[in-house]
């Protein structure tokens, strides 16, 4: 995680509001005469009380000075211009982008169609269906005539004629002439969502009224419905049947033979590297990625790999379209948890069709919210401006625009003119539309104009819809200027001020203190007696290295060889080991039994700089920031209202 990501989190825990705002707010302190009010300090010092462990930052004329001492520093950095630089602007509009999401979705209809959408993914549906195309910007008669087809393939049906023979010889779904219009198992998000929808809302062994989707009209019938399989990971052996001199007998033969080799305890992975047919999974013993049901082109494979279970994990020989199989289980993977499939869900419902309710729900309240007039004489000209060449993709903006640059419609204070409208046309001409005539694309293309400028001033006046989006985005921009401003100020200058550092080194050594230490060697083991003898080597002055090449080997380690300067009291140090010089007798913690031989002893005294440089810096940077403060407050004109401030003080307290 990039440093700036830390200090952003630990500054909005510190300062991040996202209460309502007070009903009344009073002057607290300005700098340079920028208010700066009690409703704001009020609520981020409630906020933090419980986040704050230094009970001098509860006080609140201490809090007050830490409210002051953040704001100074904005100050500064907006006096430097760091607001203008553009990492910082890109930066903060993302982040915008981003907690804007709560507010330009409507968050309702998001929750109950992740309801939905798992409530179904539960089940799994087998339905077949009769497809009779029509665009979905067809004119209306040809939609009629589609309908009534579809419906007197109902009536059919209702009559007594099967449905799987009317689909191969009716739907216009190519498929059908060979799966008589079954579509296997499915469930949620696998299919549109307006035939979802029907699937879903039809009940076992009925057949669905009409059901439009973006292809046309479906009949739908329900077969059957089970509960979820989850996932499932196997590895298979394939081979092949209809292979040019092979004949299916050959095939049929020759995977029962391999069967019998696993039943004689042979591997499965190396057999499938070694006969397996299928080229994409021999090479990794067969190995499929998981699936779900309706993900695989053969449900006689399905089906065999989701029977397998832990105690019989291997399946007899079985054929499917492609030859004859044999199939081990790895791993089952059954549907995960609602919180669990929350976020997976969300995203999903993002990139499918369902996520129109989401926007037509917004847009629906923005359309009551922001009702618009339009200029009905200028509509009428754009409206002719606009013309058949649009459906050829040669369409252009008249080159004299000068009757259209006036305003056509205002949302709010924002007004928009005609040539906005005629540019968004424009823009919209190489997607191509089927909406004909072109009058009725003008309409349409109109009120799609209007409905992302009622989005985009709604997005754009979020801080002033919604004050605790207010609050959070004026922290977040002082945040990132706060860190800009830290990074220049503070941490690049305490890491390149060497003279600096030093200097403060000189003034502070007394804080950074070694106590008496030892150069030591330390032995142990769980062995008493190894390490008895390991005593009498070091008495008798052998080397370490002498010692571990006796004890130890590649394949074995009996004593465990430890080496370094500790101070006094340290964990890694054995218990009552003395601060002089020679070697120890054997001491005991837990299993293990250790030995000592001090080396050298160091005294007590300063630690080099060097040798106490990360927490020097540490403390430098704490000592340059309060002096800052201290340098800032001399810089900017601070005043601070005593009396408003002895009644937040009350008013808190309360």
């Amino acid at each position: 995680m990039k440093l700036k990501h830390v200090f952003l989190g630990f500054l909005m825990g510190f300062f991040l509001v996202a209460n309502a705002q007070s009903s009344s707010k009073e002057v607290l302190f300005t700098i340079d005469d920028q208010p700066f009010y009690t409703d704001e300090f009020i609520r981020v010092y409630n906020k933090n009380l419980d986040l704050v462990k230094d009970e001098s930052q509860k006080d609140l004329n201490q809090y007050l000075e830490l409210f002051i001492g953040y704001k100074l520093k904005v100050s500064k950095a907006n006096k430097l211009g760091l607001q203008n630089n553009s990492q910082y602007q890109t930066e903060l509009k993302s982040y915008r982008t981003q907690l804007s999401k709560n507010y330009t979705t409507d968050s309702k209809v998001t929750k109950e169609l992740v309801d939905e959408g798992y409530k179904r993914l539960l089940k799994e549906v087998n339905a077949s269906h009769i497809l009779i195309l029509a665009d979905e910007n067809a004119a209306p008669a040809d939609t009629l005539a589609a309908y009534n087809k579809v419906m007197a393939i109902r009536s059919r049906i209702q009559n007594g004629e099967d449905f799987g023979t009317l689909a191969a010889v009716l739907s216009q779904d190519p498929s059908a002439k060979d799966n008589k219009g079954n579509l296997g198992y499915f469930t949620s998000f696998k299919m549109v969502y307006a035939f979802e929808n029907g699937a879903y809302n039809t009940s076992l062994g009925s057949v669905s009224m009409p059901v439009r989707t973006r292809f046309g009209y479906h009949l739908i019938k329900v077969n059957d419905i089970r509960d979820n399989r989850g996932e499932v990971a196997v590895s298979h052996i394939m081979i092949l049947k209809n292979k040019e001199g092979v004949a299916v007998e050959n095939a049929k033969a020759t995977c029962e033979a391999i069967y019998q080799k696993l039943q004689q305890g042979e591997n499965f992975e190396e057999l499938a590297k070694q006969f397996s047919e299928d080229k994409s999974s021999a090479s990794k013993g067969g190995a499929l990625n998981r699936f779900a049901s309706g993900q695989l082109s053969s449900e006689e494979f399905e089906n065999q790999a989701f029977s397998l279970t832990k105690d019989n994990p291997i399946s007899k020989p079985f054929e499917t379209q492609f030859g004859w199989h044999i199939v081990k289980l790895m791993d089952k993977f059954p549907v995960k948890s609602y919180e669990d499939s929350k976020l997976e869900l969300e995203n999903k419902i993002s990139k499918d069709d369902r996520s129109r309710l989401i926007t037509n729900s917004l847009a629906e309240k923005l359309r009551v919210k922001y009702p618009i007039r339009k200029d009905a004489k200028l509509y009428s000209d754009l409206s002719k401006a606009v013309t058949d060449a649009f459906f050829e993709n040669k369409w252009a903006v008249p080159t004299d625009v000068k009757k259209y640059d006036k305003t056509i419609f205002s949302i709010g204070t924002k007004t928009y003119k005609g040539t906005e409208f005629l540019d968004y046309v424009y823009s919209k001409q190489k997607a191509g539309s089927a909406i004909r005539p072109i009058e009725k694309l003008t309409n349409f293309l109109f009120d799609s104009f209007v409905d992302e400028k009622r989005n985009q001033y709604y997005n754009d006046n979020l801080e002033n819809e919604f004050p605790e989006f207010s609050a959070v985005m004026d922290e977040y921009r002082d945040g990132l200027l706060l860190f800009d401003l830290m990074d220049k100020e503070i941490w690049q200058r305490s890491k390149s001020d060497t003279t600096g550092l030093k200097a403060f080194y000189e003034t502070q050594k007394d804080k950074h203190l070694w106590k008496t230490r030892v150069n030591t060697e330390i032995y142990s083991s769980t062995d008493i007696n190894k390490m008895k003898k390991v005593l009498s080597m070091l008495k008798k002055n052998q080397t370490s290295k002498v010692i571990k090449d006796k004890f130890n080997s590649n394949d074995n380690v009996s004593v465990m060889f430890f080496e370094g300067i500790y101070e006094e009291g340290a964990e890694a140090l054995p218990k009552d080991t003395k601060m002089e010089k020679g070697v120890s007798e054997i001491t005991n913690k837990g299993e293990y039994y250790y030995v000592t031989n001090v080396k050298e002893v160091l005294p007590a005294g300063f630690k080099t700089l060097d040798e106490c440089r990360g927490k020097l810096v540490n403390e430098y940077q704490q000592y340059l920031e309060q002096n800052w403060v201290i340098e800032l407050k001399k810089e900017f004109n601070v005043k601070v209202e005593n009396p408003v401030f002895e009644k937040v003080k009350n008013q808190i307290k309360k």
